[in-house]
């Protein structure tokens, strides 16, 4: 039998454990703006019961200028124990597609310490297609302490991407789609240049779970090679906005390498600056 991740649920394995004590669910679905969804409004009208909301664009530095910057520890701590969600919990979160804003939320939770942090596989799209439970109906819960262990390692500052790129030293990989990474099409966020940074490779998310579901290990990483990218070596990630990013970075941690940080700012703050160097092909 192939092996899968050690980061992943099976959505049997959450129908029987959603309510147990210390498990807390959170859908973590977020949207790009041009797809005029509103995740927030879609968990209102039907979730995995027991599950909380986590809004990317709230549980952010919102000072920064740019999507969804990384929280400071204390605001991240004021959300999640507001919902009742305490570090060493048995944390699970989900997206609609399974791997796109999961991740992200995923990798904010290990960088603030917590280590029982999973995402679950085939996301709600795949729980709606099992014909599973769903409910409208508020969670309601206790209010909890979530200390956080803050781990800024984690994250590349745009000082330290600008020297990774000039110096070549530390491997990168972009989760945008292969047209965006080559400059064929457009951001979809205005005032954008088109391309990539010097030495960066494409890894597009969605060759890593298609249709929603994590491929096992064996595949993941003959994809990430097929891409560029060793996946033992140091790997900075990046993509549009940092949510992405996210997906390879729980790929690479899967295959066992711990040595992967998240270029926060990605091509919101790369593709937005004139002094920044920019290439366009296949790369």
């Amino acid at each position: 039998m192939s092996e899968k991740s050690r980061f992943i649920v099976s959505a049997d394995w959450l129908d029987e454990h959603w309510s147990d004590p210390g498990v807390s669910t959170v859908d973590a679905s977020w949207h790009l703006p041009a797809m005029g969804r509103d995740a927030r409004a879609e968990y209102a009208a039907a979730h995995i019961p027991g599950t909380h909301f986590f809004d990317h664009d709230v549980i952010a530095d919102t000072r920064s200028g740019l999507p969804h910057t990384v929280p400071s520890p204390g605001l991240f701590e004021r959300h999640m124990s507001a919902m009742g969600i305490a570090r060493d919990d048995t944390i699970v979160v989900y997206d609609g597609p399974g791997y796109f804003s999961a991740p992200r939320a995923w990798w904010l939770f290990r960088t603030m310490g917590a280590q029982n942090v999973f995402v679950l596989d085939g996301g709600l799209d795949g729980w709606k297609k099992e014909g599973r439970l769903l409910t409208d109906k508020p969670t309601m819960c206790a209010p909890t302490a979530f200390v956080p262990k803050f781990d800024g390692s984690k994250i590349v500052s745009f000082e330290q991407m600008m020297q990774t790129v000039g110096m070549q030293s530390i491997q990168i990989a972009d989760a945008r789609g292969p047209g965006r990474f080559s400059g064929d099409e457009p951001e979809p966020r205005a005032g954008m240049r088109s391309g990539h940074m010097p030495g960066a490779k494409c890894v597009h998310y969605t060759t890593l779970a298609p249709g929603g579901y994590l491929l096992d290990l064996d595949r993941l990483r003959q994809v990430i090679i097929e891409a560029g990218i060793e996946p033992e070596r140091p790997v900075t990630t990046t993509c549009g906005s940092g949510v992405t990013a996210a997906v390879i970075t729980l790929a690479l941690a899967s295959l066992g390498n711990e040595q992967t940080k998240l270029y926060d700012g990605s091509w919101a703050e790369w593709g937005a600056r004139d002094d920044t160097p920019v290439e366009q092909g296949p790369g």
